[in-house]
């Protein structure tokens, strides 16, 4: 019920009319007029079919460019992925323009901008309804683009883009909708690669801080539902013309980030690039399973001078790297680095008296760091580093292996 009513009042709020954008004193066109106006300035194409009619607008662009797809630089992407994920010309980039962010039924996708490489280029093709009723034919049309290349490419497209368009096949009931054979949604690697550097991972702030492009004029994507029901209002047509403008650099740029982010993927070892991002990719490498690799990207990293927090994690999984490839003494020394009262200090305190009791067969030695790990428990607590839940759970943990400590030594003497 609250995500409905939060979606009605989005709808409501984005009725109000977007002021500048209406010359002061212009009189409403009629639908007709306004439609073909809109075509013209656009130079597109009303196309029909079964279902109605909808307005198509379809450009190409030098740039960006494929470049070289790298198959091992996709799989570090997508686990498991099929050949046909390898191949660029299987590619689909997607983006939407909607009436709202809430997603719900009410919630209208009345622009989809597609995009695939072409002729060494990226052809864009827009699909735009001029009213509500031309909404099935773009869907009719829209699912035959997408039936032709399966690999779907997004920002934010599996939490959004694409659920809602499934949302809307549903309602409509214009034409099926099947699941592409892979989805790409570069949101979930940009975070992991830049989200410690950069305050914001929105594509347009990757496109300048990452990829180096400046959009020029754009739009704030907070006006584009406004526009939109302003158009179905009478309004004039140049304010949409800025929106088909606005999702055509959202495809570009989603097509520049692909190609970036493949490059990186490719040889990660060899990137020369800020000691934030290089962890970035350790840590996709590692959840990858690439756990040797990740290793030297994260010695790189803390050569290069990580933040405090950022520096204590690297080291944390260094140690663990180590430890699983029995490299006991450069583990220890990592874990000693980390001794200390916040929670990465205190499971170094459990690591290191782990290998003294288990693999150095030094009982007085794992006793004595278990001690010193229940004092700085106690520090934590009181200087609220820990909660009281999990100093009960350190707690009870470090006292259970110290009484076990006790009785080994005791015994041996």
């Amino acid at each position: 019920m609250t995500d409905k009513r939060s979606d009605k009042l989005s709808r409501i709020s984005a009725l109000r009319p977007v002021s500048g954008l209406r010359p002061s004193g212009s009189a409403c066109e009629s639908p007709d007029r306004r439609a073909d106006r809109l075509t013209e300035l656009l130079n597109a194409e009303c196309r029909s079919n079964r279902l109605g009619r909808h307005l198509v607008l379809r450009r190409w662009f030098a740039q960006p460019q494929p470049g070289e797809i790298s198959p091992r630089a996709l799989r570090r992407i997508l686990a498991n992925a099929a050949d046909s994920v390898l191949q660029p010309q299987q590619w689909l980039f997607l983006d939407t323009e909607t009436t709202g962010l809430a997603g719900g039924t009410g919630t209208y996708a009345f622009l989809v901008g597609l995009a695939w490489w072409e002729d060494g280029g990226l052809a864009v093709e827009q699909y735009f309804m001029r009213d509500y009723d031309e909404e099935p034919s773009l869907l009719l049309e829209l699912s035959g683009r997408l039936a032709e290349r399966r690999v779907l490419v997004t920002f934010n497209g599996k939490s959004f883009d694409w659920p809602l368009l499934q949302t809307r096949y549903r309602i409509t009931r214009a034409a099926s909708l099947e699941e592409p054979d892979a989805h790409l949604d570069l949101l979930h690697p940009a975070r992991q690669l830049w989200r410690m550097r950069l305050k914001s991972v929105a594509l347009s702030e990757l496109e300048r801080q990452i990829l180096g492009l400046e959009r020029g004029y754009d739009i704030p994507s907070e006006t584009i539902p406004r526009r939109y029901f302003d158009f179905l209002r009478g309004g004039p047509a140049e304010p949409i013309i800025e929106v088909f403008q606005h999702n055509q650099m959202d495809l570009r740029g989603l097509a520049s980030l692909a190609v970036h982010i493949i490059g990186i993927l490719h040889e990660p070892e060899s990137m020369q690039c800020h000691a934030e991002d290089l962890f970035g990719i350790s840590r996709l490498l590692q959840r990858r399973g690439e756990e040797h690799l990740a290793g030297q990207i994260y010695r790189r990293a803390l050569e290069r001078g990580l933040p405090e927090s950022a520096e204590r994690t690297a080291q944390r999984e260094l140690a663990l790297l180590a430890k699983r490839q029995r490299d006991f003494e450069c583990s220890n020394a990592l874990w000693e680095q980390l001794l200390g009262d916040s929670p990465d200090g205190l499971r170094a305190y459990e690591q290191l008296a782990i290998h003294y009791e288990h693999q150095a067969r030094e009982p007085e030695r794992a006793a004595t760091l278990t001690r010193e790990a229940l004092m700085r428990l106690r520090e934590a607590l009181q200087a609220g580093r820990v909660s009281s839940y999990k100093y009960q759970q350190w707690h009870a943990s470090f006292q259970h292996r110290l009484s076990r400590l006790l009785l080994k030594i005791q015994n041996s003497l």
